[in-house]
């Protein structure tokens, strides 16, 4: 296989500290982010919270403070306008209407005759409406805290199977860790969490266990030398530094194809590119200096190291 680095024997384990300050704050903001999302501070899609969404294009230019005053005076005053860049569609909005009551499921016909009231000499075509109630909202929030609950408890099983108790807790917090980062990112930077995000949190958490699976089996195959594992921490440096051209490898042909859906992909895929190119990055640091660290620290704090 291509490597893009020779050998290496770069002292990973050295700069543990460092990295725990690090990982450490991506922790804390992510806690936070995910609390203040679960109390419903965060900007939730309409997947979680329901509403209206709905798009179409105008057969001229539209701005977009003009669009939002019309439909707030229409009845909804905190809608959300954006414009999107489409391919042979020129003036193409979407307007969406968050927490809507049973009352108005109508919303998508009401929005459509609103613009069209204060538009009359500029004609409005929709192109689609996406409805979704609140019930559904909150079903669909349920679901998402359970898929992701029991991902996370799936992986620490089958990696305390595969390996030993202290490699699945590694890695599940490694794991977590990456999540907590993209969730934290996407608060910050009051990104909308969707359904997609979420799908996308998910299948970051595969590749990010997947990637730190692969350092896990080198370390094994190491440690298998040192019957009195002696030379434990040693052996988990080298075994880093082995699969150091493997694990960039990977990470750059995925991010390459992440990065192309980035910028082509459109409107409805970027969140979600985003949030996977992001996480893989972080995913690759996190399999050296936060799995591996931890069983570094587990090992040194033992009673049979002690001993």
């Amino acid at each position: 296989m291509l490597r893009i680095i020779g050998d290496t024997n770069i002292n990973f384990i050295g700069l543990r500290y460092k990295a725990f300050i690090i990982s450490g704050l991506v922790i804390i903001i992510g806690l936070v982010a995910f609390i203040m999302i679960l109390m419903g501070k965060g900007n939730m899609g309409l997947d979680f919270v329901g509403g209206t969404m709905v798009q179409g294009n105008f057969e001229q230019p539209v701005s977009i403070a003009d669009l939002r005053d019309a439909v707030a005076a229409g009845g909804f005053p905190e809608a959300s306008i954006q414009e999107l860049h489409r391919h042979n569609v020129p003036n193409f909005y979407i307007i969406r209407v968050k927490e809507i009551t049973a009352s108005d499921m109508k919303a998508a016909d009401r929005i459509v005759e609103i613009v069209k009231e204060h538009f009359p000499q500029n004609a409005f075509t929709k192109d689609s409406e996406h409805t979704i109630g609140p019930a559904v909202g909150d079903s669909l929030r349920k679901s998402a805290r359970w898929a992701i609950l029991i991902s996370v408890l799936g992986m620490l099983v089958y990696l305390w199977f595969r390996f030993d108790l202290r490699s699945g807790v590694a890695a599940t917090v490694a794991t977590i860790h990456d999540v907590l980062f993209v969730l934290g990112m996407f608060w910050i930077m009051d990104k909308e969490i969707s359904l997609l995000v979420v799908t996308s949190l998910l299948t970051l958490a595969g590749y990010s266990l997947t990637d730190k699976v692969v350092v896990f089996d080198r370390i094994r195959e190491k440690l298998k030398k040192f019957k009195l594992k002696a030379e434990y921490v040693g052996a988990i440096n080298k075994s880093i530094n082995e699969v150091l051209s493997r694990t960039l490898m990977t990470g750059l042909t995925v991010l390459l194809v992440i990065l192309i859906m980035l910028i082509f992909g459109g409107e409805v895929l970027y969140d979600f590119s985003l949030a996977l190119f992001v996480g893989i990055v972080v995913g690759t640091y996190s399999s050296i200096f936060v799995a591996c660290m931890m069983l570094v620290e587990w090992e040194a704090r033992s009673p049979r190291r002690a001993k």
